[in-house]
């Protein structure tokens, strides 16, 4: 039997979505005739690029609890309870073989729901620091595919199952496309390349320590690809229109991040779990600055988990204007710590995901 009908839920930023379609794409893949529905909510990306990538999504009116002012939470309960409601309709009516989440505040009345109704539940949590969510729903799952060991402190320990994140199928095989990368960023062959990103929206802690450093990397010798997300590009473009830098290429976005990281010699980066699983297997070094304004403090928790075993340099998001730039040039220079960071964090690698997830997917329902 092939036409098994599966729930996906989950979403709220990019981390979470990437994931979600990529592990439907597989199920797509390998079994033409399932159905897949996934639940989001209703004001987030995820109602946008979910039938982008050709899959049916319903919006529940779910939102994230306020934790800094308690008392402003009524509605979001009086939310909660209506997409309780409306998840209990959409699964009665969809009659899932398996509700899979993928984290998010959308996947809590899903899977709630779903479990409650005695149909299997698997959870894919991205980060080293579970989220609040997958947290509430773990003892209620079947599986746990995760991307970290030592989950068991989050987790029942015989539900887990580390099988990593899925990454974009076209950073496959970088190394051989890194001439073309070169050509494509205008770039020359023999000079060391630093890949700058921070997320489609930017991050302004890395942007500002560009603008102030800009001239040192150039100094430096180094060539510099700067994904600068929309919020920031307009002010950098028409801030360095006069200005002569060799070696630098810089957009709000970066369509062809294969051609990035294969021309990159060393990443800064933000260090959101699906940058980190796609650095991991790229065997990438880089220099995280994690992010301050993401919910648990989750993403230094990830850096942590790579920089405490060598295989990556964490910067704090305060210290950063001080002291990336000077790093990145330090660290760009010294091939020996290039070299060990690269080995270090390819230990870290997770392969074939999506492939993973979709096996416990069919174990499960085959059970």
């Amino acid at each position: 039997m092939s036409n098994y009908r599966i729930i996906i839920s989950g979403g709220g930023t990019g981390g979470h979505i990437f994931p979600a379609v990529s592990i439907a794409n597989e199920i797509r893949c390998r079994f033409p005739d399932a159905e897949i529905l996934f639940i989001g909510a209703e004001d987030r990306m995820e109602m946008e690029r979910v039938p982008a990538a050709g899959y049916k999504i319903i919006g529940l009116p779910v939102s994230g609890f306020n934790r800094a002012h308690l008392l402003k939470n009524f509605g979001v309960i009086v939310k909660l309870f209506k997409s309780l409601r409306m998840a209990k309709k959409i699964i009665r009516e969809f009659n899932p073989d398996i509700a899979i989440g993928v984290g998010g505040y959308a996947s809590a009345p899903t899977l709630w729901v779903a479990s409650s109704l005695r149909i299997p539940v698997l959870i894919q949590e991205q980060n080293s620091y579970a989220g609040a969510t997958n947290r509430l729903l773990g003892k209620r799952a079947a599986r746990i595919c995760v991307a970290y060991r030592s989950m068991n402190k989050f987790f029942p320990a015989d539900r887990i199952v580390i099988t990593g994140n899925p990454v974009r199928k076209d950073i496959e095989n970088i190394n051989e496309k890194a001439p073309e990368a070169l050509s494509y960023f205008g770039l020359e062959v023999n000079k060391p390349v630093l890949l700058i990103v921070g997320g489609s929206l930017g991050a302004r802690t890395i942007n500002n320590s560009v603008h102030r450093g800009l001239q040192a990397l150039m100094d430096a010798g180094l060539q510099v690809i700067w994904q600068m997300g929309r919020y920031y590009y307009d002010l950098t473009k028409e801030e360095l229109k006069d200005k002569d830098y060799k070696g630098l290429w810089f957009s709000d976005f970066i369509s062809r991040m294969d051609f990035a990281y294969a021309a990159a010699d060393l990443v800064i980066s933000r260090s959101g779990a699906g940058t980190i699983s796609e650095l991991c297997l790229l065997s990438k070094p880089v220099i995280l600055v994690p992010s301050p304004n993401v919910a648990e403090d989750h993403q230094t928790k990830n850096a942590r988990a790579l920089s405490d075993n060598n295989a990556a340099l964490l910067i704090p998001d305060n210290m950063a204007e001080e002291r990336l730039i000077s790093a990145a040039i330090e660290l760009i220079g010294d091939e020996k710590w290039l070299q060990s960071l690269s080995e270090h964090i390819a230990l870290f690698a997770q392969f074939n995901s999506a492939e993973r997830i979709v096996d416990e997917v069919v174990g499960i329902i085959k059970k």
